[in-house]
């Protein structure tokens, strides 16, 4: 589903990513690990087509077959930012709206309301965005980045700011899109649930993979060894 060689990105004389190579296979659900600053939301955003590579290859195999630079590939794309981006003026059901009128989805308030429901927020549909919860921004925030059935949903922390209730909503949510064969990359701090999710485990570190193995290749507690190990030694 994803291809990446040579990929760099530089901001400046900083570098965020240096010799990037990596491939995900669609239907994988990868998790990203790494410290803050060590690349994750930087790859995760060139991947979305948010951010230009500075040099390498960044190429997108949609299902009919097309071969897409991110760019090109953004409605196959669900993008879900540690930043909620919400408009805190607009109620749940403008903020929706608005991005579907962005993707050209049909956005009736009765199908806008369904969404919300799904994600429990039911009730809030008309109300102003301010006047929710961190939580409840949260979940307003997955409804809209996956409102049109994406084939790939890029995590980046998706599970900051969520209460036990809305962790279990999520990581129920992944796991049925998983189910589905929706390609998932996400970066997570919380390695035991990011383990947990995946099919495949990716440490960063300063911009480059250091590690990069199935999950049945290791035990939590041997994957927590050599992240450890990876992050001690750099």
């Amino acid at each position: 589903m994803l291809e990446v060689r040579g990929l760099a990105k530089y901001f400046g004389r900083f570098t965020a990513l240096r010799d990037f190579n990596v491939s995900v296979g669609r239907g994988e659900f990868v998790s990203l690990f790494g410290r803050n600053g060590a690349g994750k939301t930087t790859f995760l955003r060139v991947v979305a087509g948010l951010s230009r590579p500075s040099e390498g290859l960044v190429r997108i195999h949609a299902p009919g077959g097309e071969t897409l630079t991110p760019q090109a590939s953004r409605g196959l794309m669900g993008y879900l930012s540690h930043d909620t981006a919400l408009y805190l003026d607009l109620t749940a059901v403008e903020n929706l709206r608005f991005y579907a009128e962005l993707h050209g989805l049909p956005h009736a308030d009765s199908d806008l309301e369904a969404r919300l429901a799904l994600v429990g927020l039911a009730h809030w549909g008309h109300e102003s965005v301010r006047n929710f919860s961190r939580g409840m921004q949260q979940r307003l925030a997955i409804a809209r980045a996956f409102l049109h059935d994406p084939e790939v949903l890029l995590l980046d922390e998706p599970f900051t700011g969520l209460d036990q209730t809305g962790t279990e909503f999520l990581r129920t949510y992944l796991g049925e899109a998983h189910g589905r064969g929706k390609t998932c990359l996400m970066a997570t701090h919380d390695v035991p649930l990011g383990y947990e999710m995946s099919d495949r485990l990716i440490v960063i570190e300063k911009g480059l993979v250091t590690l990069d193995v199935p999950k049945s290749a290791l035990s939590l507690d041997r994957f927590q060894e050599l992240y450890r190990e990876v992050a001690k030694g750099s």
